[in-house]
């Protein structure tokens, strides 16, 4: 149909006075308070020497570094099958469907109707005593199709701002998936490396095992020929039961560390089964970058400022309310006594209109959103302040950790070494009748400490490589929030 002139001209008019949005356009804040500079580098990172940084880091899937196949191998479960993650996709697809309901506001809406109905009436007079009389009209048969249009005009920026806030949320909660997908797969890492150090401790613990049955054996023989004391047996004995017992509880913590990294991959405990393999305290290198970059490689950081221009664009929808609201509305169709003659075109008939909506007094409702609306984005502002000082604090801990525990691993690293020489000497000793049993027990002891001091250290250390490598991002940049699409609005394209 050809659209009226005054409708047009109406039309066209709305369209003009929607070009403008009331309410604050978003600027990103200072990442800092008070408007602070970002520093300029790390301090912890000061005489932190690394040997040749990996470009692994950089990449998606970090954990490669490593170098380590079944890790490879459960990392890959975990995006696919966690359902954590499958939790935070939902969410995430869900606020993209939200996203796509407001834009479809931008449009208007577009309804069809169709009826046909048969009525009959009274037709007569009536009597004194209000009595039909005479004789009953014919039926009447009605038939109508009709098309219907409203529009919501947004002259004031309401929905666009409505728009705004959906696709920030809609990125918000992209970016919050991926710092829920970082999260598991650095938990992931670091129970896979924390089973590791369980199988190299029930290796040390197996071999003490070993040494301790032979150190009883030793007793034995020296008690049965007269040279050696009961309590030295009992001594032995004792100490070879409790390196028994530790290995026990060893396993114990393995298995609960299996389980655990069976549930990450979203996998039942039964169904998975790691293999004893080797322990590597080898620490790769990792690139330390700029405090400034941080702010683009953190999802969580991402997340925050996403939130803050969504809490601001809800400044100026609830600012729209203050003024008119302008909506189209209008209907073509047609009526007929018959179906032939439905759409012939003296059955034409067709209205339009505009109204204008102005609330003009609510006791101070639509003052109190907006006062909300800006204490809500105050609120959003702190809250992504703090999530960057909490992302400097988690790499300048990382840092400082891992160049400390550098230290103190070649430290516990000499101390075991010694150790392990003065229980050497020690067992001579006592084989030789120079020491009693209790010199043998105290250096075996201390040996055992350190060896299991040195693995710890080391186990430590690679746990605060995977802090790191998640205080950093991972291999995440804000520049993939340009992935959050929204779908094509025309008829039909969302059919596959």
């Amino acid at each position: 149909m050809r659209l009226p002139a005054s409708l047009a001209g109406l039309t066209a008019v709305s369209l003009v006075l929607a070009g403008c949005a009331v309410g604050p356009d978003y600027k990103r804040p200072a990442a800092l308070a008070n408007k602070a500079p970002t520093p300029m580098a790390f301090k912890e990172a000061d005489g932190w020497t690394q040997a040749a940084p990996s470009d692994a880091i950089a990449r998606r899937d970090w954990w490669k570094v490593f170098n380590d196949p079944v890790l490879d191998d459960l990392e890959a479960k975990v995006v696919v099958s966690n359902q954590t993650l499958a939790q935070s996709e939902a969410a995430y697809r869900q606020a993209l469907a939200i996203w796509d309901q407001q834009r479809a506001s931008f449009f208007p809406s577009v309804t069809g109707t169709g009826s046909g109905t048969n009525s009959k009436s009274p037709n007569g007079f009536t009597t004194a005593s209000g009595a039909i009389g005479g004789t009953t009209g014919r039926p009447i048969q009605t038939y109508t199709a009709r098309l219907g249009l409203t529009w919501d005009v947004d002259v004031w920026g309401r929905i666009r701002r409505t728009v705004e806030a959906a696709k920030s949320t809609a990125q918000a909660d992209y970016a919050t998936l991926a710092n829920a997908t970082l999260s598991a797969q650095a938990l992931m890492a670091a129970d896979y490396f924390q089973l590791r150090a369980d199988d190299e401790q029930k290796r040390i613990l197996d071999d003490t095992v070993k040494g301790y049955a032979e150190d009883l054996r030793i007793a034995k023989n020296r008690f049965d020929v007269g040279v050696g004391a009961r309590s030295d047996v009992l001594t032995a004995q004792s100490q070879l039961e409790s390196a028994q017992a530790s290995a026990v509880d060893i396993v114990r913590g393995r298995a609960q560390l299996e389980h655990a990294i069976a549930v990450l991959s979203g996998q039942a405990p039964s169904e998975v089964t790691i293999q004893v393999g080797q322990w590597n305290p080898t620490v790769p290198a990792v690139p330390v970058s700029l405090p400034s970059t941080l702010l683009e490689r953190r999802p969580d950081i991402a997340a925050a400022e996403r939130q803050m221009q969504a809490a601001n664009a809800q400044i100026g929808v609830n600012i729209a309310a203050y003024f008119p609201d302008l909506s189209i509305s209008g209907q073509y169709g047609f009526q007929a006594a018959t179906l032939q003659k439905l759409f012939a075109a003296s059955a034409n008939s067709w209205s339009y209109g505009a109204t204008l909506t102005q609330t003009i007094f609510d006791a101070g409702a639509i003052s109190a959103k907006v006062r909300g609306a800006r204490a809500a984005y105050d609120s959003s502002v702190a809250n992504y302040r703090q999530t960057v000082l909490t992302a400097f604090q988690n790499v300048e801990d990382n840092i400082a950790a891992l160049r400390v525990l550098q230290v103190e691993y070649d430290i516990d690293l000499a101390a075991s070494r010694d150790a392990d020489e003065a229980e050497r000497i020690a067992n001579n000793q006592y084989q030789a009748g120079q020491v009693d049993f209790t010199t043998v027990v105290v250096a075996q002891n201390t040996a055992l400490a350190a060896r299991r001091t040195v693995l710890q250290t080391a186990s430590t250390r690679m746990t605060a490589l995977v802090d790191l490598v998640q205080a950093f991002g991972g291999g995440w940049s804000a520049t993939e929030l340009a992935q959050v699409k929204q779908q094509p609005l025309l008829p039909g394209a969302l059919i596959p």
